[in-house]
């Protein structure tokens, strides 16, 4: 009897795992890779090279636990061992990386948010990018109620200064830079509310770079309002900008804020970290 309890004690384990579903060496590879996120984890909150005393300390692993998978991590180029014995992250996470970052679609990455946007809104979501003096919209979610003429469909394009999403790029660029657009484009108007001057534009721009968010107050359109906010991508560029159109009538204040909430997290999705202040 003594035996047979003792054999039935061995085997408890496997039958727990054998009832949930999983297999005792299936649960020990999920144990190593989380452990190996852990030490990826500490390695990328380390400014300098780490010791394993440190890592092991970080992720409370034992440290011939953590040399171990080190030392795998090493061979595979996702960790780097220095001389003296210390750790830090290897080339192989730039290259990979770098091969993500090459493979992410703007667009694709933009539209649940646009979407999420537009139903809590109801009205239009715009996606724009820069293509020299104009702007081009990429993605669009239609209010579908909207009796007014957007301008703003998918592959159509606007002067930077008479929209929302192109100020917000000429705000981004020097001064210098400002002038040469108005001096190339002459800054032509299509509304009595159309910014035609340098001194009404540098006003404008120094307002944006101010609030972080821009205004199209019937310029490209009668009867058309919009409210844009940037997109920024994992280097902190200024990639694309998101804006909400609609009739001057239903135009809300209040959108300022949900804006650029959607705006800066389509900016985290890229890889986007606001810089600390």
């Amino acid at each position: 009897m003594a035996e047979s309890a003792s054999s039935a004690g061995k085997a408890s384990p496997r039958a727990a795992a054998k009832t949930a579903g999983e297999k005792p060496e299936s649960r020990s590879s999920i144990q190593v890779i989380e452990r190996m996120m852990s030490l990826l984890d500490a390695l990328s909150a380390q400014p300098d090279p780490a010791s394993l005393k440190q890592l092991a300390q970080a992720t409370q692993l034992h440290p011939s636990t953590a040399h171990r998978i080190l030392a795998a991590m090493t061979h595979a180029r996702f960790v780097e061992r220095h001389d003296q014995g210390t750790y830090r992250l290897g080339i192989r996470l730039l290259e990979l990386g770098n091969l993500v970052k090459s493979r992410i679609n703007l667009r694709e990455v933009a539209l649940p948010f646009m979407q999420t946007l537009h139903e809590t809104i109801g009205e239009a979501i715009n996606l724009g990018v820069r293509r020299d003096d104009e702007i081009v919209y990429i993605e669009r979610t239609s209010s579908g109620r909207s009796l007014v003429r957007v301008v703003y469909l998918v592959g159509g394009s606007a002067p930077l200064h008479l929209t929302s999403v192109g100020k917000l790029f000429l705000a981004e660029a020097g001064a210098q830079e400002v002038k040469e657009y108005a001096k190339r484009t002459g800054l032509p108007g299509k509304t009595p509310h159309s910014l035609t001057t340098m001194a009404a534009l540098e006003k404008e721009l120094d307002k944006i770079r101010r609030h972080g968010i821009a205004f199209d107050n019937e310029e490209a359109e009668i009867g058309l309002k919009c409210v844009a906010a940037p997109i920024h991508d994992d280097e902190g560029h200024l990639v694309a900008c998101l804006s909400v159109s609609a009739p001057t009538d239903r135009h809300n204040p209040d959108w300022v804020d949900q804006v650029r909430r959607t705006a800066d997290e389509i900016s985290q999705a890229l890889g986007y970290s606001k810089p600390r202040k």
